[in-house]
């Protein structure tokens, strides 16, 4: 049985400012996308992108991962809490962002710069999606160092004792998020983006694949409390999941039929 270590969030005090190990995970995972992001700029098939395209596209990520991330949050999770104190949307210091959230609002910042550069949406996406599980692994060890979202009790040799929680060891399901949804996800989708594929189809693999294996690692991961399990004994992470994969087969069959 192993214990989580514990560690501090805070990573360095500047004064009065507290630098948290999670917000630097964030940095961490931006500038991962900046640097393959270039690398793959000179590597990818027919790449017409430029380091300034890149340049923008984070920015307009960035944006599109925090405001969509927090809002998110507060449609899927706890609406009813914010909407009795919707000002409270804007502390973010007190924590609450929603991968899926953030996902959408990337979707549509994408979009935003796909029209402002006169792209193919699609196109833009495709380029894009293999570089996110390296951000998305960032993240989820910022989850572990903050001992947050942990998992179910668990027997396997693995399992972890979270004292901030109790005494009963878990599933670490932030260390398998980092694996399946950051390292194996980055390896699946740069093999599949590293030929030919048709318009979409490398989008339609990171739809499929992250909505795949969260959907399964939900399995291990213990549900919010304030929510508990949903219809079917499914977590919201797994409802929310699901009309990825959907779209994913769905955007996948469309993009080799039109080809």
């Amino acid at each position: 049985m192993l214990v989580h270590p514990q560690f501090d969030p805070v990573a360095i005090h500047l004064g009065p400012l507290a630098v948290r190990w999670y917000g630097l995970m964030y940095l961490v995972g931006f500038a991962l996308i900046w640097i393959v992001g270039r690398y793959r700029i000179r590597t990818a098939p027919g790449s017409v992108w430029t380091a300034r395209d890149l340049d923008d596209a984070l920015f307009y990520g960035i944006l599109g991962t925090i405001i969509g991330g927090r809002l998110g949050y507060v449609l899927f999770y706890k609406f009813a809490d914010y909407a009795l104190e919707p000002w409270r949307i804007l502390y973010v210091w007190e924590g609450g962002m929603s991968f899926h959230g953030g996902f959408l609002g990337v979707v549509i910042a994408m979009a935003w710069f796909a029209a402002s550069r006169r792209q193919d949406w699609l196109a833009v996406t495709d380029f894009i999606a293999p570089l996110v599980p390296l951000a998305l692994a960032a993240g989820r060890l910022g989850n572990f160092i903050n001992a947050e979202l942990w998992g179910r009790p668990a027997t396997v040799p693995w399992a972890m004792v979270f004292p901030n929680v109790d005494g009963v060891p878990r599933h670490p399901s932030q260390l398998y998020e980092f694996a399946l949804e950051g390292v194996v996800l980055f390896v699946l989708l740069w093999w599949f983006s590293s030929g030919p594929r048709p318009r979409g189809a490398v989008s339609a693999a990171f739809l499929l694949g992250y909505g795949a294996l969260r959907f399964l690692v939900e399995y291990t991961r213990e549900p919010d409390g304030f929510l508990g399990l949903l219809a079917l004994g499914w977590s919201m992470g797994q409802w929310l999941s699901l009309p990825m994969i959907v779209a994913g087969l769905l955007l996948l069959a469309w993009a080799y039929r039109a080809r």
